[in-house]
């Protein structure tokens, strides 16, 4: 069952898809523009608008999934299909695009920067609010029965 936290995400998510669907039209597409120009307006632009927030997040099977499949997507918009050696056209298999872009994908760029707020969230002193609320919370009621959900904090333990 999807989540309140669940439930902004796939809407960030789709929002995403919808200002991707809108700019990929004209300049990924476009062969006027070098790959390279492509890959950097990929990381500065798409990519934090993307991973926004992503140090809070909660990453369960489906939401990597489906940051994996809208990066893959938008990868093969910029590096386009392979041409082999008869002659014949494919599209780039997932692991092509990950040598590409030297594994540095979405999932491994939330995860460094999960880490670094970790980093940064130790370091701050004491009386500080935020730290008091992340390591000193405490539930006000009972749980409901079943497996526990998955926590922020046991993301970055793992």
């Amino acid at each position: 069952m999807w989540g309140v936290r669940d439930s902004c995400l796939i809407k960030h998510h789709a929002e995403m898809c919808v200002a991707w669907k809108s700019s990929s039209q004209l300049l990924f597409k476009s062969r006027l523009v070098s790959k390279k120009s492509k890959l950097k307006l990929y990381w500065s632009i798409i990519r934090p608008k993307v991973t926004y927030g992503c140090e809070v997040w909660v990453l369960k099977g489906t939401v990597k999934n489906n940051l994996m499949v809208f990066e893959r997507k938008v990868l093969r918009k910029i590096f386009g299909p392979r041409k082999e050696r008869d002659g014949t056209w494919r599209i780039k298999t997932n692991d092509e695009l990950d040598e590409l872009i030297r594994h540095k994908n979405k999932i491994n760029h939330i995860k460094a920067q999960r880490l670094s707020w970790f980093g940064h969230l130790h370091r701050m002193p004491e009386e500080r609010m935020v730290k008091r609320k992340v390591y000193k919370w405490k539930p006000m009621s009972i749980g409901p029965q079943g497996r526990p959900e998955n926590r922020w904090e046991m993301t970055w333990r793992n």
